[in-house]
């Protein structure tokens, strides 16, 4: 049985957090929150118009804030599925100890319940960076998938080529990179074995997407590339059984409207419109539409999977 699903993920990384990769001040003002005041409602609106129910990945530590909560609340309230993305959204998380990652991986977890009513499921890690370690936590924590492994040489090469011209630059990234053998994983969902990278009988993981040609099929890939490229990297992404399409808040930010004109020089997605990003998104859905995939949360995306028979 060949399943057709697709998933619209989104990770809530605050405005600070971009700041921090990129080793620049937070810009001031109305501009550090623009991902919950400003991109959550163009992102629920495009949602809302194509009849979709997404998959929110929340870090715990922004919930500390009362209308984050609130906005976490109605998105679970609408239908959307709430993820848990750690607490502080430590990049180097999986360096740290296995007692630290659990504790990450539960304050997560609380807080979002206590926001919205249901414990989370789901779990993305901070800048996709897994160990083994890290899945023995998320098993003993309950947790029914995982949606953080990304097997993707392109991406891998750019991250690695970015962190070092910043660091030429004299500044200092926040970002890690992750071990080059999640290169090894599969492109497809599978049942996480030891190591991580091969299949076994573990918890569900659902990769972000790859394109056959190893390009990333991610939000920033699509905002950026317009949407001849948008439509290209879905047509692509085609041949896949889950078609992953993981978003960021901020790839729909837009530099004037939302205060970021500090973080445009070092973000190339900034050079375009909230407007233009929100075009080729519906693009890509279009061609995911098209190509007979049904549109399901991350979660029912892992229960279907988890059930299907093994070849």
């Amino acid at each position: 049985m060949i399943l057709k699903l697709a998933a619209i993920s989104i990770d809530l990384d605050e405005v600070p957090r971009y700041a921090a990769i990129h080793g620049v001040e937070v810009p001031a003002g109305r501009g550090a929150r623009a991902v919950y005041e400003k991109c959550v409602p163009r992102l629920t609106a495009w949602l809302d118009d194509e009849s979709i129910r997404a998959t929110f990945f929340a870090i715990g530590e922004d919930l500390e804030r009362e209308e984050n909560r609130k906005t976490i609340a109605r998105l679970h309230a609408a239908g959307h599925e709430i993820g848990n993305h750690s607490y502080h959204h430590h990049y180097d998380l999986t360096r740290r100890a296995a007692g630290d990652i659990g504790d990450e991986i539960e304050r997560g977890a609380t807080i979002i319940e206590q926001s919205c009513g249901r414990r989370p499921v789901g779990f993305r890690a901070p800048g996709y960076s897994v160990s083994d370690v890290l899945f023995s936590a998320l098993e003993a924590s309950g947790v029914e998938y995982d949606s953080s492994v990304f097997p993707c040489p392109s991406y891998y090469a750019l991250k690695a080529a970015a962190r070092a011209a910043i660091r030429l630059r004299g500044r200092k990234s926040s970002s890690i990179l992750d071990q080059p053998a999640v290169l090894r994983a599969p492109r497809e969902p599978y049942r996480i074995g030891r190591p991580y990278w091969r299949k076994g009988d573990g918890m569900m993981e659902l990769p972000i997407g790859v394109t056959p040609l190893q390009l990333p099929y991610i939000g920033t890939s699509l905002v950026l590339g317009g949407d001849q490229l948008a439509e290209r990297l879905s047509k692509q992404m085609l041949r896949r059984e889950l078609i992953n399409l993981e978003l960021h808040g901020f790839d729909v930010a837009d530099a004037y409207e939302d205060g970021l004109e500090a973080l445009r020089p070092y973000r190339a997605d900034l050079r375009r419109t909230a407007a233009e990003k929100l075009r080729s998104l519906r693009t890509a859905v279009q061609v995911i539409r098209e190509g007979g995939f049904e549109l399901v949360t991350l979660e029912e995306a892992a229960r279907r999977f988890k059930a299907k028979p093994s070849p």
